[in-house]
């Protein structure tokens, strides 16, 4: 199998600049998944919130960005990873805003569920941009500079968040990324060609639809059981059964009827990227 390898015109800016602007986005959507951790005690304070509300405001966050990982990679591959990282970003810093107005530990939880939304279509648009813009020398190290902003974004998100929650307010976590996604959308459309897989790359609706449900209950088991003492949630229905559910769905899905959906993808990845400026 050979790596993307770029067929459009040439770019009319250099890789690197596409590098650091996809990275500035990437680089918002994991900080803000460990950075509002330092500021909870002071968000519980200010909202009334109860500590279960405070695991949904965290998890809330991470839930849709795990689970829509694969399926915003697809949407790229079919749409132009471009426009989903443009969507991605912006729908990322309109959750934003609305985060730093909540004024109900539920209004900030749906705000958060919309950022992971924004956060899981953008990530993976940042990796096949990457591979499209560099030639295949020039990848490894251009993977290697983006991980290691990945890993800085991981490690200093808890600084910084007690940084802003002592020095300003809880809010200024989440206003502290409207200038820079404002600025990475921007630079997107001068810096980031459009790039799209060749061939004829298709989504396979129905195993995706199931594998993601099934992805669902296995995460939301993970996350809620300890709060429910791995007891029972709504209506009585024990939190185990949700998940071995949640199992029986996704493992056949992804492993078998999917098999074709990823034989596709396998192989529209290995066609050549088409790349515009």
């Amino acid at each position: 199998m050979t790596a993307p390898q770029q067929t459009g015109p040439v770019l009319r800016h250099s890789p690197w600049l596409a590098l650091i602007t996809i990275a500035l986005g990437y680089f918002m959507n994991v900080l803000d998944s460990t950075v509002v951790n330092v500021g909870i005690p002071h968000i519980m304070t200010d909202l009334g919130a109860a500590m279960g509300h405070m695991l949904w405001v965290v998890n809330g966050y991470l839930l849709p960005y795990a689970m829509l990982l694969l399926v915003a990679g697809r949407l790229g591959d079919l749409l132009g990873h471009r426009a989903v990282f443009v969507f991605g970003l912006g729908v990322f810093v309109v959750a934003s805003l609305l985060c730093s107005l909540a004024t109900a530990p539920e209004q900030l939880i749906a705000a958060r569920v919309l950022q992971g939304i924004g956060a899981g279509m953008a990530a993976p648009q940042a990796l096949a941009i990457t591979a499209a813009v560099f030639p295949p020398q020039r990848r490894g190290m251009a993977f290697g500079v983006l991980a290691s902003i990945i890993g800085t974004a991981a490690a200093i998100g808890p600084f910084l968040g007690g940084l802003i929650t002592h020095v300003l307010d809880w809010r200024w976590i989440f206003l502290m990324n409207l200038p820079i996604g404002v600025a990475g959308l921007v630079c997107t459309f001068i810096f980031v060609p459009k790039t799209r897989l060749g061939g004829r790359p298709r989504l396979a609706l129905l195993p995706v639809v199931l594998a993601t449900a099934g992805l669902l209950g296995v995460l939301y088991t993970l996350i809620d059981g300890p709060r429910v003492n791995w007891g029972v949630i709504a209506a009585g229905v024990p939190i185990g059964v949700v998940f071995l559910l949640g199992l029986v769905i996704f493992l056949p899905v992804s492993s078998i009827g999917n098999g074709r959906a990823v034989t596709d993808c396998c192989r529209a990845r290995c066609s050549p990227t088409e790349t515009t400026a």
